[in-house]
């Protein structure tokens, strides 16, 4: 067998949680040769860094240093130095994971070359063309040549859009592989000591989407609403960005903390999975999180009118409240009164497949590969 010449493209710390068991089987395969481009969309790239080297993950052979920008100049800014990589480089297949502009902008220079795309994640659907994720999600999904779903929902939903049976592959969740490969590392982080903090005495809290963080008047309502809650300390990992916009809301680290928000600083992997296991509440916005809340058996409030995993919903595991006051208020108090809430959502069934993923897609690349 030829050896197989991939090309993973990474723009995001998620996105590197996700592709992170998939790499590490390409490394021992050795019909495989796996190269790593990190576009470097988030300017935070030493935050993604101290992922690669949490993960044991081996460096990209390249950093496009894109940085921030709007999403038409950012994008097109990835797709002109990927087009020249990709030519240089000629692989057999490039592998996009998840929904950022870094998945668009790598599909859309592979498939201007006719290089065959796979996209990790295909087929979740918010139905809300708002969010810059659900455009970069459904373009990406329309382009490739191969769709590793998640979930049953996921496939339906591709299915309904008319992409063709045949390019659909129902693999699971390759979040959940990396989940289950560190939960036991993380099980024995000590965040909480260093933080001081009770198991179910506290909730975790992040925030990072511009619908939430851009507007200062939502993220006020979030956080007078996260003030309210007296019977839990919230622990704010809080990103850069969205500490300027706390600032530009009115909100003082100081005041914030003389109340019942704790705020520290963003988490490495171990750290975040730690502090979700054994908090009373997730509040997020994150989609990544909505999900390992659920593997935690952690109830989540969704800060969003929307969700791309109504899986999580229909089984109880979710919330979506937007950020309505008295529905967050309404929702943090129902949790509180069930005293075996965690319990029950540890029994319920797991829609994101077996936990080997990666293992599914490798083996489908390297079919798919050698028929081309």
């Amino acid at each position: 067998m030829k050896t197989v010449k991939i090309i993973l493209i990474l723009g995001a710390r998620p996105q590197i949680i996700k592709s992170a068991p998939l790499i590490q089987l390409a490394e021992k395969d050795r019909d495989v040769s796996m190269q790593i481009v990190h576009t470097g969309q988030h300017y935070d790239y030493e935050m993604s860094k101290q992922f690669f080297d949490e993960l044991r993950l081996p460096d990209p052979i390249v950093n496009l240093n894109v940085g921030s920008g709007t999403h038409a100049w950012q994008t097109g800014k990835m797709m002109i130095q990927l087009e020249k990589l990709l030519l240089n480089e000629k692989p057999h297949m490039v592998v996009v994971p998840g929904d950022t502009n870094s998945a668009l902008a790598g599909a859309l220079a592979a498939v201007k070359l006719h290089i065959p795309i796979a996209h990790m994640e295909a087929g979740p659907r918010s139905y809300n063309m708002k969010i810059p994720e659900e455009v970069n999600r459904r373009l990406t999904d329309h382009i490739s040549t191969l769709l590793f779903a998640p979930t049953e929902n996921c496939c339906k939903n591709l299915l309904k859009e008319g992409i063709d049976k045949q390019s659909i592959c129902l693999v699971g969740d390759t979040m959940y592989d990396s989940f289950l490969l560190h939960l036991s590392s993380a099980s024995k982080d000590k965040v909480l000591d260093e933080l001081n903090l009770k198991t179910e005495d506290y909730a975790v809290l992040t925030l990072h989407r511009p619908e939430n963080v851009d507007f200062p008047e939502k993220l006020r309502k979030i956080m007078e609403t996260m003030l309210k809650i007296k019977e839990l300390v919230i622990v704010f990992p809080v990103h850069p960005r969205t500490m300027k916009a706390m600032k530009k809301a009115g909100f003082k680290k100081e005041a914030l903390e003389k109340e019942n928000i704790k705020l520290v600083k963003p988490m490495n992997y171990h750290g975040i999975l730690k502090s979700m296991k054994d908090a009373k509440i997730v509040f997020t916005d994150s989609g990544g999180m909505q999900k390992e809340a659920f593997w935690l058996g952690t109830p989540c409030v969704t800060l969003r009118n929307e969700t791309e995993w109504p899986e999580t919903i229909d089984l109880g595991a979710n919330a979506l409240v937007g950020v309505n006051p008295k529905r967050i208020l309404s929702e943090v108090q129902r949790i509180l009164e069930n005293k075996y809430i965690k319990k029950m959502l540890k029994e319920k069934p797991n829609p994101f497949g077996d936990g080997k993923a990666s293992e599914k897609i490798l083996n489908i690349l390297k079919e798919f590969c050698s028929r081309s």
